[in-house]
């Protein structure tokens, strides 16, 4: 068996642990770059060497800078370098240079990846041998806005180097177009560095089901079954599972067939996927295909027990495949739920910032794959996934209830995140009964969001706020030797003189520590009566009975005092009005702006400006772009107004600090 010695991961985050662990596993040392915010990352800390790419955090210098990478990997003395997804995984020009420096890509050839890689030379080969799929124009600007309307209402715009959702936007309306046009390539060259897009029929209420293939440098190719890709957000998957709810046997052989057959007719040599879409009856239509590994390749690993990013390696080393299309069989059942810092209650914007508390789930059959071990800083200048929650059962019932269990143990307080949404898929009735399309988000977020809320009122608000004055009364305790120290005298003067003030969410009550002589604590809130005790407790975590019932809490603190206590998946803001916060929280002010000022929700960076000064605008307006976490966010006029002053330029990073525009009335 041919192996590399050494492996530069042209990466970060969670795709770069992963590939450390399998080249690890086949004894190559491996070598980590990083850009100046992910010094102390995971990748970093795992692999063999590391290098720093730079003081900067633009990816044009740091992730996308291909003369620092191939000079890294040159000094390095490694002899390939694994791209992992996204960055360079499909970048042309970046295998040429490996090629030039004598390092091996391990990845797909060049002809793949060009041929591939644009969706409009992709969808002209594959239409060439056979494989159906729907209906599309391609040309510049002025070509697609001329003959836009030869194609029924609704269609899809798309980047034509794009992938992982990005670059895509529906029209419904021709008045539309142009300005979809516009974004949909600018984001086109922002994030793929070529601006061309291309129109195609939008498919309504399709199942986005994907096969994923490996092909190696001696002429085989085989498929490793189907991934279930439907639940999406803005084109962007949430949960994938294997085998798919939706296909019969008869439609997963065929898909199988095809894909493969794309894979042989480019001699593709890699581990990718062939994307389709997959209509009401079950007719299925190429839709274009990733010559990299895929984010969701776990849920194909737990299924078939193949070691996706090995098989890469050894691939690339020159080895042929070591199994036949014969051998891949589908075991059980796999879930994967992607953990975003996003709020789905605000359109799944990102939620970057500093976390106080991050706990996984443990056990035998759940995978977590992330690029974090602890509490961390989610920058807005990467993509807001955390991990990847992989869960397999020995049907999809099994592992649909297990995955459930796992999210609502899956602990990250300080930022919000997608896991209660994700919970609350798995438990509607539509994703049980498999009724489902790549519509499915657009269509029930609203609800789904009411139900996290419905639920989390359920939880008696009182509970957090015992558990969070027991673990405060209790946490000195577990940083003393002193045998003489007693809880009640950490409590203090408190339980003879006067109620603590506690705050939970919007709630303020107030609760009076009662004592019964025996080391439990009981309170009184507004009236009611609890009595507790702790049972055990751990740095953030704490087992209490009350009124005797057994209930676990999580518990953190962020830097500004601000406290936050988890139940049963939910996650509640609680702070004591006898400990103040901060004097940094207090001297914050409003998040979101006063009257009279726009800020940015979140840190990005300002890539367009519509308006100047003076100015007059509608409530409504697009004032200006900021690009944060891969994604555009348009910053809107809040009223009618007139423009008093722009406050930035495009190319300035801003956050919720900065005032970016400032408006008066238009009298």
């Amino acid at each position: 068996m041919k192996l590399f010695k050494k492996i530069l991961i042209a990466n970060r985050g969670e795709i770069a642990v992963r590939v450390i662990y399998s080249a690890h596993d086949l004894g190559i040392e491996t070598v980590a770059i990083y850009s100046s915010a992910d010094e102390e990352g995971l990748h970093v800390e795992m692999a063999d060497e590391a290098y720093s790419l730079g003081d900067s955090v633009e990816l044009s210098d740091t992730y996308l800078n291909i003369k620092k990478i191939i000079d890294i990997a040159k000094h390095a003395d490694a002899d390939a370098i694994h791209p992992g997804y996204g960055f360079m995984s499909e970048n042309a020009a970046f295998v040429a240079a490996c090629e030039k420096a004598g390092i091996v890509f391990i990845g797909p050839n060049t002809k793949s990846i060009k041929l591939m890689g644009n969706k409009i030379e992709s969808r002209e080969f594959v239409k060439k041998i056979g494989i159906p799929m729907t209906e599309g124009i391609t040309g510049d600007v002025k070509t697609l806005q001329k003959k836009a309307g030869t194609i029924p209402l609704p269609i899809l715009v798309k980047a034509a180097a794009g992938g992982g959702g990005k670059g895509m936007r529906i029209v419904r309306d021709l008045k539309d177009l142009p300005e979809i046009l516009e974004s949909t390539s600018r984001e086109a060259k922002s994030y793929f560095g070529d601006e061309a897009v291309f129109i195609e029929k939008y498919v309504e209420e399709p199942r986005h089901i994907e096969i994923q293939v490996i092909g190696d440098n001696h002429g085989n190719a085989v498929h490793l079954f189907e991934r279930e890709c439907s639940i999406q957000r803005r084109y962007q998957k949430i949960i994938e599972e294997s085998p798919s709810p939706t296909l019969t046997q008869e439609v997963r052989e065929k898909m199988g067939a095809a894909a493969v057959k794309i894979a042989k007719e480019i001699g593709y040599n890699n581990a990718g996927t062939v994307e389709f879409l997959v209509d009401k009856d079950l007719n299925f239509y190429f839709l274009e295909m990733n010559t990299r590994v895929q984010v969701e390749h776990p849920v194909t690993e737990m299924v078939t027990g193949i070691d996706i990013v090995r098989e890469q390696i050894l691939i690339a080393a020159g080895n042929p495949l070591g199994f036949e299309q014969a051998e891949v069989n589908q075991f059980g059942h796999a879930i994967e739920c992607r953990i975003y810092a996003e709020d789905p209650s605000n359109n799944f914007l990102p939620s970057p910032g500093d976390m106080s508390l991050y706990i996984e789930p443990e056990d035998d059959e759940i995978r977590i794959d992330t690029g974090i071990a602890e509490a961390t800083t989610i920058h807005s200048f990467y993509d807001p996934m955390i991990s990847k929650l992989v869960i397999w059962g020995e049907d999809r019932e099994m592992a649909r209830e297990k995955t459930i269990r796992a999210l609502r143990e899956y602990t990250v307080h300080g930022i919000k995140t997608n896991i209660p949404f994700l919970t609350q898929v798995l438990q509607n009735k539509a994703y049980i009964d498999n009724q489902i399309s790549t519509k499915y988000c657009d269509e029930h977020t609203s609800d789904l969001v009411k139900l996290i809320e419905k639920e989390k009122a359920k939880i008696d608000a009182n509970l957090p706020a015992l558990a969070y004055l027991v673990y405060g009364f209790h946490e000195d305790l577990m940083f003393t030797d002193d045998r003489d120290y007693n809880v009640w005298n950490e409590i203090g003067y408190w339980r003879d003189l006067m109620d603590i003030k506690v705050n939970v969410d919007d709630q303020t009550m107030s609760v009076r520590i009662l004592n019964d002589g025996h080391g439990a604590i009981n309170f009184r809130v507004t009236g009611k009566e609890y009595k507790t005790e702790l049972r055990s407790m751990q740095e953030n975590n704490l087992e209490l009975i009350v009124d005797g019932h057994s209930m676990v809490f999580y518990i953190s603190r962020d830097k500004l005092g601000r406290g936050f206590v988890s139940y049963n998946g939910h996650i509640f803001t609680v702070a004591r009005h006898d400990v103040l916060p901060s004097e940094d929280y207090l001297g914050t002010g409003e998040i979101g702006g006063k009257d009279g000022e726009i800020v940015s929700p979140m840190p990005g960076k300002v890539i367009k400006i519509n308006i100047k000064n003076g100015a007059k605008v509608k409530k409504g307006d697009v004032l200006m772009i900021v690009e944060a976490m891969k994604m555009e966010n348009n910053i809107l006029s809040p009223r009618d107004g007139k423009i008093d002053k722009v406050n930035v330029k495009t190319g300035d990073m801003v956050d919720g600090s900065k005032e970016l525009v400032s408006m008066i009335s238009d009298n």
